[in-house]
């Protein structure tokens, strides 16, 4: 069975990272849902993928220099704010697996220390990044963590990566894949879950590769079979 993973909830049907968009990630009958962490300017850990809110919200300036009260104030559209990871975690518990994608320098400490708080360890958890250097940091806090990391250039690299601190998963991009790379992924006991697929074709295409999951905005547009 390949898994329905939802792209920063399902950010095809509502808006990016925000607590609509994993609600219906979860109406979607998804196993997994992504999402995206920075470190506001007053030190909490926010749901926004850019670093900055001027692309998703109608406002601007650097997540980093706004305080939580300045970015609560913003829309996200369709009325929708942009949620604390506190806030996220509280209502996805016991309803949904999550994928928490470390964006910002800083966030692998104060992920784990929040996420051990809420009771979100083992397998309903998984962390992912395109800097490793944050994995690697985020595995000397937690061996038991599952991790993957994220590529969009070298396959090869991430696999060395993946061997050297004994990953979950590995989330490419879904052009890179061949079905060699897959099987060999799995031959050394890591899952491949590739992103962001939107087209019913590509998908259908990585569902023969032999992929375990896949990440996307219309997840309802990943079959289960």
């Amino acid at each position: 069975m390949v898994l329905r993973i939802g792209h920063r909830g399902a950010a095809g049907h509502a808006p990016e990272n925000t607590l609509g968009s994993f609600r219906k990630a979860i109406d979607l009958g998804c196993y997994m849902t992504e999402l995206d962490v920075h470190i506001c300017g007053s030190g909490e850990l926010v749901v926004i993928h850019d670093e900055t809110v001027d692309r998703t919200t109608n406002g601007s300036g650097l997540v980093s220099e706004l305080n939580l009260n300045q970015i609560k104030l913003l829309d996200a559209g369709s009325g929708e704010s942009i949620p604390t990871l506190r806030q996220v975690l509280g209502l996805l518990k016991g309803r949904i697996q999550l994928n928490i994608e470390l964006k910002g320098l800083g966030t692998a400490k104060p992920v784990y220390e929040l996420v051990e708080s809420t009771g979100w360890r083992g397998e309903n958890l998984l962390i992912t990044s395109f800097t490793w250097g944050l994995l690697k940091e985020y595995r000397r806090k937690d061996s038991e963590a599952r991790i993957g990391p994220l590529t969009h250039l070298n396959l090869n690299e991430a696999m060395k990566f993946a061997e050297e601190i004994d990953v979950y998963c590995i989330n490419p991009y879904h052009k890179l894949l061949t079905n060699d790379y897959v099987e060999k992924a799995h031959r050394k006991g890591f899952k491949v879950n590739p992103w962001t697929v939107n087209n019913p074709k590509d998908i259908m295409n990585l569902i023969n590769l032999g992929v375990d999951g896949v990440i996307s905005d219309y997840p309802d547009r990943i079959s289960h079979g």
